[in-house]
C-alpha cells in the first residue's frame, strides 16, 4: 500500500509540448531528438516545392508529417488531397488519380475529375505508394515529370500546379531489386527523404503523446478528464515495443480514459501484452519436464506455442510479420495457430 501511495504522488498529468513560434505542428506531439530532426527537416522542405518521400512503419504518423509540410508551405491556403494507393483496387486507382471521361468504361456514366485536378494549387499526398501497380507507376511518373496528364478515356491534356508528397512503410530499395517498383519513379519521389522512427525508438515522446490524446478526449467529452500516470506505469509504456506505434498508443489512451474510474492509471489497468501477463503460454522448463512427468511432445508443443504467441503479440497479431520474426513460412504459422488454438486475449489492443 505504501508503495502504491508513493507512486500515486509521483504520477502527474503532463502538459502537451508548447508550439514552436512560427511553425504549425499540426497536432504532432513529442520531444525526442528523432522527432525534432524530422520537424527541422519539415521546416526546411516546407519552403520549397520539392517532392518528399516519407518512410516509416505503419502508425508512426506519416500523414501528420505530410500535413505539417503543407500547412507550413506557401500552398497552405490551397487544398491538400490525400489518397491511399493501397486501399483502392489497381483497376480503379488510375481513375481516382487522373479522373475519367463519360463512357470511358462500364459504369462511367459521367465525367469525373481526379485527385490531381482537385489538388491544383495545393498538395497531393500519395500514401502507401509502394502498393501501386507497375503499369500505373509508368503513368504516374509521366504526370510527375510533366505535371500533365489525360483523364481515362480522354484525349485532352490537363496541366496542374501541385506539390507531391508520398509515403510508404515498405522498403522501396528492395522493391526495386525485386522489379516491383520503378527505379526512375523512386528517384522522382525521393527528392527529399524523411524517415520517421518507430515509437519504441523514441520513448521520450510517449508521455507528451499521452497528454496530447488525453487533452483531445477531454475537449470532446468533459467526462474523460486526464489521468495521472505513476512512474511504474510510465516505465512499462517506455519498455513496450509498440508494434502499432502511435495509433496503438492513441487507442490505449482512449481505452484507459473510458474504463479507468479513478484519477490514476495502474499497471493492472494496462493490457496483458504490455505487462507480460500470458499465463497459459509459459514454456515448460527442463526441470519441470522430469518433475511433472511431462512427455517430450507436450513439452515441445508448449514451447512452440510460447514462441508463436510471443511473436504474434510483438507484431500486433500481423501474421506475416510474426512469420518473418520466427523465420517461418506464413502458411505454416497459420496452420500451427489453428492446430494449437492460439487466440488473442480480449484485452489485446486493437489498432
Amino acid at each position: 500500500m505504501a508503495q502504491a501511495t508513493a507512486e500515486k504522488t509521483t504520477g502527474s498529468v503532463e502538459a502537451p509540448p508548447k508550439e514552436v513560434s512560427g511553425f504549425n505542428r499540426s497536432g504532432i506531439a513529442g520531444v525526442s531528438k528523432g522527432l525534432m530532426a524530422v520537424l527541422d527537416r519539415v521546416r526546411k522542405v516546407a519552403r520549397s516545392d520539392s517532392s518528399v518521400l516519407i518512410t516509416g512503419e505503419s502508425g508512426t504518423g506519416k500523414e501528420l508529417i505530410a500535413r505539417a509540410i503543407h500547412k507550413n508551405s506557401a500552398r497552405k491556403n490551397g487544398p491538400m488531397v490525400v489518397i491511399n494507393c493501397g486501399a483502392i483496387p489497381s483497376e480503379l486507382l488510375e481513375s481516382e488519380l487522373f479522373g475519367h471521361e463519360r463512357g470511358a468504361f462500364t459504369g462511367a456514366h459521367r465525367t469525373r475529375i481526379g485527385r490531381f485536378e482537385i489538388a491544383d494549387k495545393g498538395t497531393i499526398f500519395l500514401d502507401e505508394i509502394g502498393d501501386m501497380s507497375p503499369d500505373l507507376q509508368v503513368k504516374l511518373l509521366r504526370a510527375l515529370q510533366e505535371r500533365r496528364f489525360e483523364r481515362v478515356g480522354g484525349s485532352q491534356t490537363i496541366a496542374v500546379d501541385i506539390r507531391v508528397i508520398s509515403a510508404t512503410n515498405k522498403n522501396l530499395t528492395a522493391a526495386i531489386e525485386d522489379n516491383e517498383f520503378r527505379e526512375d519513379l523512386y528517384y522522382r519521389l525521393n527528392v527529399i527523404p524523411i524517415n520517421i522512427l518507430p515509437l519504441r525508438e523514441r520513448p521520450e515522446d510517449i508521455m507528451p503523446l499521452v497528454a496530447h490524446f488525453q487533452s483531445g478526449l477531454a475537449r470532446r467529452n468533459a467526462e474523460y478528464m486526464p489521468k495521472a500516470f505513476p512512474d511504474s506505469v510510465k516505465q512499462v509504456l517506455a519498455t513496450y515495443e509498440w508494434p502499432g506505434n502511435i495509433r496503438e498508443l492513441e487507442n490505449l489512451v482512449e481505452r484507459l480514459s473510458v474504463l479507468v474510474e479513478g484519477d490514476t492509471v495502474t499497471i493492472a489497468d494496462l493490457p496483458g501484452c504490455m505487462t507480460g501477463a500470458r499465463a497459459n503460454v509459459t514454456p515448460v522448463c527442463v526441470a519441470g519436464v522430469f518433475q511433472n512427468n511431462i512427455g517430450f511432445n507436450e513439452a515441445v508443443e508448449s514451447y512452440q506455442k510460447s514462441l508463436i504467441t510471443h511473436a504474434l503479440n510483438k507484431t500486433g497479431w500481423v501474421k506475416a510479420k510474426a512469420a518473418e520474426m520466427l523465420k517461418m513460412n506464413r502458411t505454416t504459422l497459420v496452420e500451427k495457430i489453428k492446430k494449437m488454438d492460439i487466440e488473442p486475449e480480449d484485452e489485446m489492443p486493437v489498432f
